[in-house]
């Protein structure tokens, strides 16, 4: 029987530049964390500027995305202001893609079964092109398009989601929350008995924060369906000054890494 090589135990220059040039964070504990709060305060961010006009979540968030978005794709590396601040416009504006959908008309089972298949697309599209849907091998232009395009049809899968528990299946915005919460906790089991890999974890969990992270969102500054009222508003001054003192902890403790 022949002995098995044995596992680098150090970082080649190769390994280096390779982790150098992906453009988006290690998914660590305190990246779900900072991913939830983002949820929830584009959730609240749009309800919010809906209740002020109903033009502002779409130019805020339109005009929001196409800027940050713009700076994340030219810079050369991650950085993390500039990717969580384009995080928080995907949150605004997809928030706003999912409720004009269902502002029109269409039933919400429809919308949340709508955006599934969109985020099905990219993904199978993303694998055929690159072979690949891992997030640690965002390092090309393309694979990073690929990426940002599935952030944005998980953001709106999530609120629809989200929108379909609350109302259409009654749940209030606590039992929804409660419910992603559990749900959440399925896609890491497997993934820790080895049954799921990394990669399907990843996607499934990052789906299922968008609703748990809004359905929080709506409890605490929602005054109907359960909720505890204290105003979308408020939601959205407390998320981003969360976010804001997260990130820029995240980017000082790289800067010192």
């Amino acid at each position: 029987m022949s002995t098995p090589a044995p596992i680098p135990t150090t970082t080649t220059d190769e390994d280096r530049a390779l982790n150098a040039a992906v453009k988006v964070p290690a998914v660590t504990a305190l990246f779900w964390v900072v991913k939830i709060l983002t949820t929830g305060m584009g959730e609240a961010a749009s309800d919010w500027l809906v209740s002020i006009s109903i033009v502002l979540p779409v130019v805020i968030g339109l005009g929001g995305l196409w800027f940050t978005l713009r700076r994340q794709l030219r810079a050369p590396a991650y950085e993390p202001v500039t990717y969580w601040s384009t995080v928080a416009m995907v949150a605004v504006f997809g928030t706003v893609a999912a409720d004009a959908v269902h502002v029109i008309g269409i039933p919400l089972q429809l919308t949340t079964a709508g955006y599934a298949v969109a985020v099905a697309v990219v993904l199978a599209w993303w694998h055929r092109s690159e072979g690949t849907l891992s997030v640690h091998s965002v390092v090309s232009g393309r694979r990073e398009l690929f990426y940002w395009a599935t952030v944005l049809a998980t953001f709106a899968l999530g609120t629809a989601a989200g929108d379909l528990t609350a109302f259409a299946f009654h749940l209030g915005y606590a039992w929804s929350a409660v419910l992603f919460g559990v749900a959440i906790l399925v896609p890491w089991g497997l993934h820790r008995v080895r049954v799921l890999g990394g990669v399907g974890a990843f996607w499934t969990a990052y789906v299922l924060t968008r609703p748990l992270g809004a359905s929080v969102a709506d409890w605490l500054g929602k005054s109907t369906l359960g909720g505890r009222g204290y105003g979308d508003g408020l939601v959205t001054l407390v998320s981003l000054v969360l976010i804001a003192g997260l990130v820029g902890w995240i980017a000082r403790t790289e800067r010192t890494a």
